[in-house]
């Protein structure tokens, strides 16, 4: 039996525990860099995919910038896709912003039980109903459920029509709006339809962060963490030191470590696209992260809710391997609880139900499942040769303590 990152089992390695950085002192430094007006500034990276390479603008007050927008639409028709709860908030200052385009506007639910194919076609009705060319340009303003919707209707109506994505949540501003994967849900897997598909640009506006709800600024810290734990040592450590800022919505803290995520997120981006090698290291907790919400319904967990218990349950798994020790799981654990994250899996679901839901993944090959484990906190591996009886015993442990809590 070859266990997961074994010689045998020739998986996918990251070992990479700094940043190509213009920033040398932000990249190695293990506690607080220095930040003092770093949210004042914006900050731009680039995402390097040759002709569709495409900038990350980080920043207060972005939202309203034409000279930002104008640039990345190349004709003069838009349509922005917002949803009930962004819309207010916002979508009166970026409309501002477009003055002079003719500008069509979709108002989706909000939640991730709307990220399907019934939701995507009032996109293409309002397209199509608005005489919309392959010209038009769509703008996504909203967190990842609308980011991902909007980059799929993009993809495919006329096989393919601009975009840019407008993050709203901290969430969509670290991951999901970052890399071009789109796509909706099926009741039977989440994410499961779908596309490749870049934006023309990512305009994150950290100022919308002041309107996020306590419980959705967790669930982005999920993703951020995400980051230290499969390449970035360093981060994670800073992010121990700095954490109790970040839930405080410290701007230049915040500024600082969505950068950094963002950072880290193109250069893997950068290197695989279409997810065929080291990507899949950026899933790490995602396979039973979406094994919870499918399992519960989609919205009961947030995403980055599922996705921190999914990250303590593969580190948990990790040490029963003997890849990582006890003081490292302890470190996972406290940082993702300390976030306001649950660390444990919902009682409502045993390692039969996960071990049925995993079955129906992305990262499915030839049969089996491939999961990403920990060797270290910023080392990562993926692969799916591993002991399978291992991996229900780490299920049966962990749901079985999640059932003695809820009794």
């Amino acid at each position: 039996m070859n266990r997961v990152g074994s010689k045998a089992a020739h998986p996918t390695k990251c070992l990479w525990p700094a940043l190509r950085s213009t920033r040398p002192a932000a990249s190695v430094f293990l506690g607080v860099p220095p930040l003092f007006l770093y949210a004042a500034r914006m900050h731009t990276l680039n995402v390097e995919l040759g002709e569709r390479r495409y900038p990350i603008y980080i920043g207060s007050g972005l939202l309203g910038r034409t000279d930002l927008l104008a640039p990345h639409i190349p004709g003069r028709q838009v349509l922005v896709v917002s949803n009930e709860t962004v819309a207010p908030l916002y979508l009166e200052r970026l409309s501002a912003a477009l003055n002079g385009f003719r500008q069509h506007t979709v108002i989706l639910p909000d939640g991730e039980q709307y990220k399907t194919l019934e939701v995507l076609n009032r996109i293409y009705d309002a397209l199509l109903q608005n005489r919309c060319d392959r010209d038009v340009t769509l703008i996504a303003l909203g967190g990842g459920v609308v980011g991902d919707i909007t980059g799929f209707a993009a993809a495919s109506y006329q096989r393919g029509v601009n975009f840019i994505q407008v993050p709203t949540t901290l969430l969509a501003q670290v991951d999901s709006s970052v890399g071009g994967k789109t796509g909706v849900n099926h009741p039977l897997g989440k994410n499961m339809i779908g596309a490749f598909y870049q934006p023309r640009c990512v305009i994150a506006d950290t100022a919308t962060l002041n309107t996020l709800p306590d419980r959705e600024l967790s669930a982005g810290l999920a993703e951020v963490i995400k980051y230290g734990l499969i390449r970035d040592a360093g981060f994670f450590a800073w992010l121990e030191s700095n954490l109790d800022a970040l839930l405080a919505r410290n701007p230049d803290v915040l500024a600082y470590a969505i950068e950094r995520s963002c950072r880290n997120k193109a250069e893997v981006v950068v290197e695989d696209e279409r997810e065929s090698g080291q990507r899949a290291l950026l899933n790490f907790g995602h396979t039973f992260g979406h094994a919870i919400e499918t399992g519960m319904g989609y919205g009961a967990w947030l995403h980055g809710e599922a996705v921190a218990t999914g990250m303590c349950m593969a580190a948990r798994l990790s040490q029963r391997l003997g890849w990582i020790s006890s003081v490292d799981v302890a470190r996972v654990d406290t940082l993702i609880a300390r976030a306001h994250l649950p660390t444990q899996p919902p009682a409502e679901l045993d390692a039969a139900r996960f071990l049925d839901l995993m079955a129906v993944d992305k990262k499915v090959k030839d049969g089996r499942v491939r999961l990403v484990l920990l060797r270290g906190i910023g080392e990562s591996v993926v692969s799916g040769d591993y002991d399978p009886v291992q991996l229900r015993a780490s299920l049966e442990r962990d749901t079985q303590q999640s059932g003695a809590r809820a009794s």
